[in-house]
């Protein structure tokens, strides 16, 4: 019962599928997933005369399906700390003299502690890759938190791939020789590390950035920037960092994250912008629960912009964009649980994202877009059995009900509150299914 070998009259997303994938109605045709020790041996349009043996079939019925999530930019070192903190000053500066105050009481077991809880969460949300950011401020040592996540990423291998990046503030790479040190201290410091910055206009300088890139190139690491993070349409972050990438022939990848000045400038220069990305390796991440929250931010005043980069715009150039958690109960964001969909319904919403289960949805699975390389679509012939099952949901609607699911881990029932029963009663296929078939 916990390990199929079979799921039929699977809704999968649109852009998880074949181009010739055939259609009824104008929708995909619902499909037929077939696992074996732990992976995907394929999938097919659905058979409804197949009859598999008993009891090695779950009957989906219609019931959407997605590969296992990729939470693209999260803060464990920060996550839980909120209901310690006393007022919180609004906008993303006050956010940071919070935190500022609350790490100098920070222990290895306190951030142990809290990331251990978050890493809970987002496996059993189906997470199967997430990227965290840590703050690094000094430039001589590193913070007590990242070699915690280190040891969190080795605890949890084989259930969540975890990558650390080390966030830090462009001014510490003002002077070449100490960007170059940080980046070796990062580079040694074990697998899945990166180099970060925090890119603002409150600290900007191109000749740190500069440094930044040259520094990573040198050392072989790949970098994750927050970049304009603000509604200052002078911000010059992104726009900097993609040519930048091409004078240097930078040949890592690249992920910037929020990019929120580009829906403040004048629409000829956001967009300018934008084709200047599409040629560099880049990927665009953003974050709509938090910056929703942070963005044009002033205590008792509704807010009149939406803080939110320009996705559509992005998606119509065919720059990678993932949509992710951010931060989650601390000053940054008192909400939040590490649920990628969370962020996806938010943004639906925020950014009028239409068809978000067909179209959309791959900015929560598409860990290929993290690094260098070739398109790597999930649920292709050996590959991890990783699923989430949304048993309560349909596409029409995704994602509302998307809360209950059912996620199996190579082929195995993971974590789910549905009666896994309803699904092998019978490999009949139900009248719903029938009619999308």
């Amino acid at each position: 019962m916990h390990a199929p070998q079979h799921l039929l009259a699977a809704r999968l997303p649109r852009w998880l599928l074949p181009a010739q994938w055939p259609e009824h109605g104008g929708r995909p045709a619902l499909a037929d997933l077939h696992l074996a020790q732990g992976r995907v041996l394929g999938l097919a349009p659905h058979d409804a005369q197949f009859t598999p043996p008993a009891g090695t079939a779950w009957n989906l019925a219609g019931a959407p399906v997605l590969p296992g999530l990729v939470d693209a930019h999260t803060h464990l070192d920060k996550a839980f700390t909120l209901a310690r903190m006393g007022s919180v000053q609004p906008g993303l500066l006050g956010a940071i003299d919070a935190m500022m105050v609350d790490r100098r009481s920070w222990t290895p077991a306190d951030v142990r502690a809290r990331a251990s809880r978050a890493l809970q969460w987002a496996h059993e949300a189906g997470t199967v890759h997430l990227r965290t950011h840590c703050d690094w401020w000094e430039p001589q040592a590193q913070p007590l938190a990242w070699n915690v996540l280190r040891e969190l990423a080795q605890e949890w291998a084989g259930r969540l791939v975890l990558e650390r990046v080390a966030l830090i503030p462009l001014h510490l790479f003002a002077e070449r020789d100490t960007a170059l040190r940080l980046a070796r201290s990062v580079a040694e410091s074990g697998p899945g590390a990166l180099l970060g910055g925090f890119v603002h206009s409150t600290n900007w300088n191109p000749q740190a950035l500069r440094h930044l890139f040259e520094a990573a190139q040198i050392h072989g690491l790949n970098v994750d920037l927050h970049v304009d993070e603000e509604l200052q349409p002078a911000a010059q972050g992104l726009a900097t960092t993609a040519a930048l990438l091409q004078e240097l022939r930078f040949d890592g990848h690249v992920v910037c994250g929020h990019n929120c000045a580009l829906a403040a400038q004048p629409e000829a220069t956001a967009l300018a912008t934008l084709d200047a990305v599409a040629q560099c390796p880049i990927t665009l991440v953003t974050l709509p629960i938090t910056n929703l929250l942070l963005q044009d931010a002033v205590t008792g005043r509704t807010p009149r912009q939406r803080g939110l980069t320009l996705v559509k715009e992005a998606q119509a150039r065919g720059i990678p964009l993932l949509i992710a958690s951010d931060n989650v109960q601390d000053p940054f964001c008192p909400v939040g649980s590490f649920d990628p969909l969370e962020a996806l319904a938010t943004g639906v919403l925020a950014a009028q994202l239409d068809a978000p289960f067909d179209r959309w949805s791959q900015a929560l699975c598409r860990a290929d877009w993290l690094r260098r390389g070739a398109p790597a679509l999930p649920l292709q012939a050996g590959s991890s059995a990783d699923l989430i099952v949304f048993h309560q949901a349909d596409a029409c609607g995704f994602p509302s009900r998307a809360q209950s699911r059912l996620v199996l881990r190579q082929g195995r029932l993971a974590s789910g509150q549905a009666n896994a029963a309803w699904f092998t009663a019978s490999p009949s296929i139900s009248p719903l299914a029938r009619s999308l078939a």
